[in-house]
């Protein structure tokens, strides 16, 4: 089986940009045969940095998975009015302006090709809030609007990201899971484009404090028949360089078919392999991993190394 790698967390431009050294990277990923394609990561314009030197440098043949989480982030720290599904009117429209922008780069990336390269677009839930207001009534007024626009057969499928839990900080803070599956249950019965949902691993075990939280996520979209896809990301509950409970992309816990791994990372292969048979790993559109690498100062040859192991997990699992 071949998967998406969200390999702009573990590029070592994660925390920079050198064409050179992001040239190199992109050599070795497109050396890993079980690659399909990449979740890439939209901020505005297709390339964060440089969409020539993106289009010179992608294999013509990887497919796509945006993700509009960097975006809404770097929105947010602006505007915590910011969000698809904030019930601040002028928020919500920006965050629609940022949505057609993000429509605009499949088209330039689908033109580029020649071919309906992304599969889909990963779109969250904001605004934060705990700093501002969102609401079921506003996604499914943004939702509405978006399934009016043409987005070359990319699907639009909601990620969920944690939600305010009482008594925690939360990293992302977005609408409930709950919520989110009830817009897209009233959309998906009268659209015949129907919006899924993606999964990631950690952001479920943050908002639960809890590995359970990711079975049972699972599970409930799994449920109301929208899970279109499983993304692995790790955490801790421990004070790491990665963090306690944090949105930091831990990679998986080291093992002995694991050499590439965090300790303390709660994510094992075992835990991969529950979330994927609940899920039906098998029969998913989207699957795959998205690490953050710590120490900032990681070889590249160690950051290929964290994505080969990791991907060697997921080829165990299913």
């Amino acid at each position: 089986m071949r998967y998406f790698v969200g390999a702009y967390a573990t590029s070592p431009n994660a925390f920079g940009w050198d064409p050179e050294l992001e040239t190199r990277y992109y050599q070795q990923l497109k050396s890993i045969p079980s690659i399909k394609g990449l979740e890439h990561p939209f901020t505005g314009t297709l390339h964060p940095n440089d969409d020539d030197w993106f289009l010179a440098n992608i294999d013509s043949n990887w497919q796509y998975v945006f993700t509009c989480v960097p975006g809404n982030m770097g929105a947010l720290s602006k505007n915590p009015h910011f969000g698809i599904a904030s019930d601040d009117d002028a928020g919500r429209a920006q965050a629609l302006a940022f949505m057609q922008k993000a429509r605009d780069a499949i088209a330039k990336l689908n033109g580029h090709l020649g071919r309906q390269a992304v599969k889909a677009i990963e779109i969250q839930t904001a605004p934060n809030r705990s700093n501002a207001s969102g609401s079921k009534a506003a996604l499914n007024a943004s939702l509405q609007t978006m399934l009016q626009w043409d987005w070359q057969g990319a699907q639009l499928v909601i990620e969920h990201c944690d939600t305010l839990v009482d008594g925690q900080k939360p990293a992302k803070g977005f609408l409930t899971l709950e919520d989110e599956i009830a817009v897209l249950t009233e959309i998906n019965g009268q659209t015949e484009t129907p919006i899924g949902m993606v999964m990631n691993w950690g952001r479920s075990v943050i908002e639960t404090r809890s590995i359970e939280g990711a079975i049972e996520h699972t599970q409930l979209i799994k449920q109301a028949g929208l899970l279109s896809g499983l993304m692995f990301s790790g955490v801790s509950d421990q004070d790491t360089e990665y963090g306690a409970w944090s949105d930091s992309h831990m990679p998986p816990a080291p093992s002995a078919s694991v050499q590439f791994g965090a300790e303390h990372s709660l994510m094992t292969e075992q835990q991969i392999q529950r979330s994927l048979a609940a899920g039906d790993g098998n029969n998913l559109d989207i699957m795959g991993i998205k690490l953050g690498i710590r120490p900032k100062d990681t070889s590249l040859e160690d950051r290929i190394g964290y994505i080969r192991d990791a991907l060697g997990i997921l080829d165990r699992s299913l």
